[in-house]
């Protein structure tokens, strides 16, 4: 991987001064290598070449010898099969291996999930979140009833989440998957709702349910351990509060120890958090290496099959899918975008796409909940992803504050969030933003326990605050219009339904 893209998704420009300290923030797939979490097959721990294949075949039923067979002779080692979705995964030194099983009967479509070999050689972080320290901690000062760090979460407020929390404070009996790098359940904020039973390690794209496997180790991200704190922080006068801190929270990690999300980790996440009973699932990343993937593309093709079918697996299982937009100010409707990041595991090039051909997946897949963000101000932030009919709904994701300062007593126009081993700290991006919208998602199934995913996402849009456009866009008030928003008060590119609302979710 180059360095010009490695640790994540690129953000629109912010003040050199946010840069670093935000650098993680902005971009859900904190990127830099492919070397895996787990060990690889001997086969592949042999080989240097050996590259992941998913291989889609007819749902439903278990892989039959004919395609067994076809997979051994072409090469390939079969790592695990979902009978259910009729995905399988298998590594393979074999070059053509894609393109000899694809003529095999019964294969649908097949294709690579990466372009470095297993493992892939590693490049350096290139920024952090921005951490409290142990000063700042100590001397938080909130009003009764609130955890000491609620007052710099403007967050909250912006969702009318505190409104909603003299309501309820959501059901035990409701549980959100953080699909992300992994998640710190000893964290003293997230241990109280923590869900051991729907937690997992899926990085080999198979599921390893040692107890912790679910954890990012000290090198990695504390991408996922943040989101979950956003989501359900615990109401327990430590720390922060999460949007529905009354809700169970597990951790599916799916990034390398480099923080890529490659397909069969993606597919092994969607399928378990079908299988343990989940009732939403939050997904702040794209599955690498592609930013989109392009279905006249054979490997690209197969990856979006693969995940789709896993998604719409959740969602038939009961979950509720969400999904952050991206941070490249893209307009994800527009007949064509220019991605210089694609593939961003081996040498990332220029090429012209269309997004309605070619997908970000999970979030632009049908179904999945795609979430724009927002800053302190209530108006797009200056990274977010748009599109008419792409964006369903907006939520804060924060902002630097030379765009949208937060009203005192707040400082950060960041989003607050746990950090592993026990601290918190800031992020910006609509990372930050999709699990604001997960935890209204989960009030809602709390409030309507035995509503379908379409019924919550039915009420997650109703119960929207519509939010017409901003026209004109000039974040940074240079005169120079920076995106355009198209569409009416009640449904556009910027926000699409509007900005969740917390309280509506538990009051209607």
């Amino acid at each position: 991987m180059t360095a010009p893209y490695a640790r994540y998704r690129r953000a629109a420009a912010i003040p050199a001064g946010m840069a670093v300290a935000t650098a993680l923030a902005f971009l859900p797939n904190t990127a830099a290598t492919a070397a895996e979490d787990a060990p690889a097959p001997a086969a592949a721990q042999a080989d240097a070449t050996s590259l992941s294949y998913v291989v889609n075949v007819r749902p439903g039923h278990g892989t039959s010898a004919h395609v067994k067979k076809a997979v051994a002779k072409a090469g390939g080692t079969i790592v695990t099969s979902y009978d259910q979705i009729g995905v399988i995964v298998v590594h393979s030194s074999n070059a053509d291996f894609a393109k000899t099983i694809r003529k095999v009967r019964g294969v649908q479509s097949a294709g690579a999930t990466r372009t470095a070999p297993l493992p892939s050689a590693s490049t350096g972080d290139l920024g952090a979140p921005k951490v409290l320290s142990a000063a700042e901690v100590a001397a938080a000062d909130a009003p009764a009833g609130q955890d000491p760090l609620q007052p710099q979460q403007w967050d909250l407020p912006a969702i009318k989440a505190d409104k909603a929390h003299e309501k309820t404070l959501g059901s035990k009996k409701v549980t959100v998957a953080v699909i992300d790098t992994g998640v710190d359940d000893t964290h003293p904020d997230i241990a109280p709702n923590f869900d051991r039973k729907a937690s997992v390690n899926c990085v080999s794209g198979k599921p390893d349910t040692a107890d912790g496997a679910w954890r990012p180790s000290a090198e990695e991200s504390p991408h996922g351990t943040h989101v979950a704190g956003e989501i359900a922080a615990a109401k327990n006068g430590v720390g922060m509060t999460g949007v529905a801190p009354g809700v169970k929270v597990s951790g599916i990690k799916v990034s390398t120890t480099a923080g890529f999300f490659y397909t069969e980790a993606v597919v092994c996440g969607f399928v378990w958090a079908a299988e343990h009973g989940v009732d939403v699932t939050n997904n702040s990343y794209y599955t690498d290496p592609w930013y989109f993937n392009c279905k006249n593309d054979p490997d690209q093709k197969a990856l979006v099959e693969a995940v789709g079918r896993a998604s719409r697996y959740a969602e038939k299982k009961g979950a509720v899918n969400v999904a952050a937009a991206g941070n490249e100010n893209y307009d994800l409707a527009s007949d064509e975008i220019t991605d210089p990041s694609s593939p961003n595991d081996t040498t990332p090039g220029d090429r012209v796409v269309d997004p309605s051909k070619c997908l970000d997946i999970p979030t632009q897949l049908p179904g999945v909940v795609t979430v724009a963000s927002t800053g302190a101000k209530g108006i797009k932030s200056s990274f977010s992803n748009h599109g008419l009919g792409v964006i369903d709904i907006a939520a804060p994701g924060g902002d630097s504050t030379a765009y949208q300062k937060p009203d005192a007593p707040a400082t950060s126009g960041l989003i607050l969030g746990t950090l592993p081993g026990g601290k918190w700290g800031y992020m910006a991006g609509t990372s930050m933003a999709s699990p604001h919208v997960a935890g209204v998602a989960a009030l809602i199934k709390s409030t309507h326990l035995y509503a379908s995913p379409a019924l919550v996402k039915a009420l997650l849009y109703a119960e929207a605050d519509a939010t017409p456009c901003t026209d004109p866009y000039d974040i940074n008030g240079d005169g120079k219009i920076d995106a355009v928003c198209e569409g009416s008060k009640n449904r556009n590119g910027f926000y699409g339904w509007g900005i969740a609302d917390a309280l509506d979710a538990v009051t209607k």
